[in-house]
Formats: structure tokens, C-alpha cells, sequence
């Protein structure tokens, strides 16, 4: 069993991965009379495979504790998985790389207010992780004809925890 240590979410440290979405450091212009702020094009929509569509779904996640064991990783080859919190609340986002078709090590950050993630089409990750109470995100990912699910089980679970 390997340990897993929680890393601050930042738009570098997860690029491999997808992209970060958040207000800071975007692309932003006044719209509707300067009455609104749009910041813009903060994450890149893939979608793949037959007859793809975009998804608009809300999830209800309720909260993991640490030490969590990580048994499972999962990946949609067919398109990207974007999550963004509906509240202030921070949650886990674990994410590997790709081995010849299974995942590398795990790595693992903690989102700060205001971050979502966009994990980008065939990467390898874990489930939907809140921490700290019952959250609920906006999800854009993929619908349309073909498998879109993968997933891994490890044969001995990797240990995801604080610095």
C-alpha cells in the first residue's frame, strides 16, 4: 500500500490532467451593459465517440473521511468531465496519469473556494470525493452512443491523506 499525499489544487500542478475552473487569472469582459462579468472559456469541452452531446446534470455527493482508501479509479475515453462546486465547500480531486492502459500513482489535491476541474477525456480518477458535508456540483460531461466508462480496481488500495 503507497500513501497519497493531499496537494493544493493549482492550474500547473493539474495541467497533465485537464484544466482548473476558476475566476482567477481568467479571460473576463463586462457583457448584458456592464451589468455582468463573464469569465470565459475556462475549460475545454471533449467530446468524442458516436453521436456525442453535451450534459448539463447536478450531483449530490455526501462526504468521504480522511484517511480515505483508494480502491478505484475510473476514465470516460469518449469525453471530458468538468465539476464545479455549488458552494464554498473544499473537495478531493484524485487523478493519474496513464501506463499502458492502467493508472500510474494517483495524485490527489484539495480544491480552495471557487475551483472546479475539468478532467480531461481518458484520464484516469477517482470518484466524486466532498469532504466536509453533503455538496453539490455542476457537472458537463458527456452523453451520446458508445462506453464511456472505465474502471480500475487496485489490487492493494493506496491511502490518500493530509500533509
Amino acid at each position: 500500500m503507497s500513501t497519497i499525499l493531499i496537494e493544493p489544487l493549482t492550474p500547473e500542478a493539474f495541467a497533465p490532467f485537464g484544466q482548473v475552473i476558476q475566476k482567477e487569472g481568467a479571460n473576463h469582459y463586462p457583457i448584458n451593459g456592464g451589468m455582468t462579468e463573464r469569465y470565459h472559456d475556462l475549460a475545454r469541452v471533449e467530446l468524442g465517440g458516436v453521436h456525442p452531446r453535451p450534459l448539463i446534470s447536478i450531483f449530490r455527493g455526501k462526504p468521504y473521511e480522511l484517511p480515505l482508501s483508494l480502491r478505484l479509479v475510473e476514465r470516460h475515453p469518449l469525453g471530458s468531465q468538468a465539476f464545479f462546486p455549488l458552494g464554498d465547500l473544499p473537495f478531493l480531486v484524485i487523478v493519474a496519469g496513464d501506463l499502458s492502459g492502467i493508472p500510474d500513482v494517483p495524485r490527489a489535491f484539495l480544491t480552495a473556494p471557487g475551483q472546479g476541474v475539468n478532467i480531461a477525456m481518458n484520464t484516469w480518477h477517482g470518484v466524486l470525493t466532498p469532504l466536509h458535508g453533503v455538496s453539490e456540483f455542476l457537472v458537463v460531461d458527456r452523453g451520446g452512443d458508445g462506453n464511456n466508462l472505465e474502471e480500475h480496481h487496485f489490487d492493494v488500495p493506496h491511502t490518500v491523506m493530509m500533509q
